[in-house]
């Protein structure tokens, strides 16, 4: 029988911490109260918001030169389901689980859908995987997939992003995340516009096998493998492929893709003024696609990216809804206790960009009133909302401080017992 952690012992844990939580939120409330914010209209907007696990996040990642595998790793898609749901029972805002195939791939579907909502989880977009040669595959993609010269390639790739289509729609999916490592390394290698000419050509088969109610969402990554020139490298390609590919085509911006100090958060309000942002892979950076936990080191770039969402649904209403996934690598830190901290660190974000007086910003802008208007998104930014995340989890059911609970739990020991180490295989499909 799989470990779980008994939904008593999160009450009695709790228990201890509710007395300094309640207190910790009345104190809050009147701050927020002289500002004219509800509090508990603010608590009602964390419990609804929501942010979908990656599969392979939950074991533990790798660099290029290296993996050090931890403790009670899952070890196929079933375990991976079982930590992303302890996840969700004490965050309370991860109900969603995005797969990656062929790394979670099953010949029982049914099963793994009744495995997650054995949980109360769902699952989001799923992922294809042509940046890799699978086992058994008659052709490789060492120099390109959905762009490669030799047709048989690309229509195996093609194939295998329908086939992934076809899982995902039996697992009750709405959408295809889709990334190529395709490009070049040195100048010449490859002809540029042939490369993105034949990239659309697959795409377009691809895009005729999304069932109506689906979405395809297009990642670009600005280098690595392809260090010269990728294909798909940055938004304005990936906007101009939506936009060639029609209306069920949107662009996912990954916050870790892009040049050092680029303003993603003008990327976001770009995309979402010409309707073609789909979604976001939540992680950090500090110098490239480092893949570093959502938060850890700029966490106002995370804000200012809210700030642009909170403004797009202002305007749009129920027709923006963005998908939000994390995409993280966890090297020497808890994959789970990671994953908690960064989709807690995602739902704070979104609440600081709650807080924004629209209508002072407003004033301040239309009167060219520079200082104030950056002051008035940082009284927001320097608010602690760490109570209302708290008090969300709480009434959700969830665990006041979930890093705390989990440790107490000793979850991690039951799975190790649980997993013995497979020798030579990943769990995480990373590495």
């Amino acid at each position: 029988m799989s470990y779980r952690i008994d939904p008593q012992f999160i009450a009695e844990q709790n228990a201890r911490a509710h007395q300094q939580l309640q207190s910790d939120y009345e104190a809050l409330a009147g701050v927020l109260s002289r500002r004219g914010c509800d509090i508990e209209a603010l608590t009602g907007q964390a419990q609804a918001f929501a942010v979908a696990l990656p599969s392979w996040g939950v074991g533990t990642g790798g660099t290029r030169f290296a993996r050090f595998p931890g403790q009670g790793e899952p070890r196929n898609v079933f375990d991976k389901i079982d930590d992303c749901g302890t996840i969700h029972q004490l965050t309370r805002v991860t109900p969603g689980v995005s797969l990656h195939f062929p790394w979670d791939r099953t010949t029982d579907a049914r099963a793994l859908r009744e495995a997650a909502t054995q949980h109360g989880l769902h699952f989001d977009a799923v992922n294809s995987n042509t940046f890799q040669d699978a086992a058994g595959q008659a052709h490789s993609y060492k120099f390109g997939s959905l762009t490669a010269l030799d047709p048989e390639v690309r229509a195996q790739a093609v194939a295998h992003n329908i086939d992934c289509i076809e899982l995902g729609h039996a697992l009750g999916s709405k959408g295809l995340t889709v990334w190529i490592g395709d490009g070049a390394n040195f100048p010449g290698q490859s002809n540029l516009r042939g490369a993105l000419e034949r990239y659309l050509e697959s795409m377009r088969a691809i895009y005729a096998a999304l069932p109506a109610d689906w979405l395809v969402y297009i990642e670009h990554k600005l280098f690595e493998p392809a260090f010269y020139a990728t294909t798909i490298a940055d938004w304005g390609t990936s906007f101009a492929c939506a936009t060639e590919l029609g209306p069920k085509a949107k662009c996912l911006v990954d916050l870790g893709h892009h040049a050092p100090n680029t303003n993603i958060e003008m990327i976001v309000a770009r995309l979402a003024q010409f309707g073609k942002l789909g979604g976001f892979h939540f992680n950090d950076s500090k110098y490239g696609d480092d893949d570093l936990d959502s938060g850890s080191i700029n966490p106002f770039q995370l804000f200012l990216v809210f700030n642009e969402l909170r403004d797009a649904a202002q305007r749009d209403g129920q027709a923006f809804r963005p998908a939000y996934m994390l995409d993280q690598s966890h090297n020497v830190t808890d994959p789970i206790e990671s994953l908690m901290t960064s989709a807690v660190e995602v739902q704070r974000a979104y609440l600081q960009a709650a807080l924004v007086d629209t209508q002072a910003l407003s004033h301040h802008q239309k009167n060219n009133d520079a200082l104030m208007a950056a002051q008035t998104l940082k009284q927001a930014f320097r608010t602690d909302v760490s109570a209302i995340l708290a008090m969300a989890r709480y009434r959700s059911g969830g665990a006041i401080d979930p890093v705390a609970l989990y440790r107490a739990s000793a979850y991690r020991d039951h799975k190790r017992e649980e997993r013995p180490v497979v020798a030579g295989r990943s769990s995480s499909g990373i590495v």
